[in-house]
């Protein structure tokens, strides 16, 4: 199986800004779980440490089985006039709602 994930040069700017120098922040964590109000939903945290189910992606982990339902997306970070966020491109999504943080496939 190919393991690709893109980030933009935003998302890893972002990235090495929010972890710089922290020692309980040395990886971003991407995560994908049941829920939101289209049946996944992403969520974004940071780890200090690697675990075995964990691919390593720059300084971003992503477990396994959240691997399985984001291969293939770009991941990016926006500034817009609501906030700044994280937005991944998923290409396996059908829908997604309009928060942009839950999907379906």
């Amino acid at each position: 199986m190919n393991k690709k994930i893109e980030f933009t040069n935003s998302a890893l700017l972002q990235i090495d800004k929010i972890i710089g120098s922290s020692i309980e922040k040395k990886y971003f964590r991407i995560t994908v779980k049941g829920g939101g109000c289209s049946g996944f939903k992403y969520e974004f945290s940071f780890d200090k440490s690697k675990k075995n189910e964990d691919n390593l992606f720059n300084k971003t982990l992503i477990d396994n089985e959240s691997l399985k339902l984001i291969e293939g997306s770009v991941i990016d970070f926006k500034t817009e006039l609501i906030g700044d966020s994280f937005v991944i491109n998923n290409p396996k999504a059908e829908a997604s709602c309009g928060c942009g943080l839950s999907f379906s496939i």
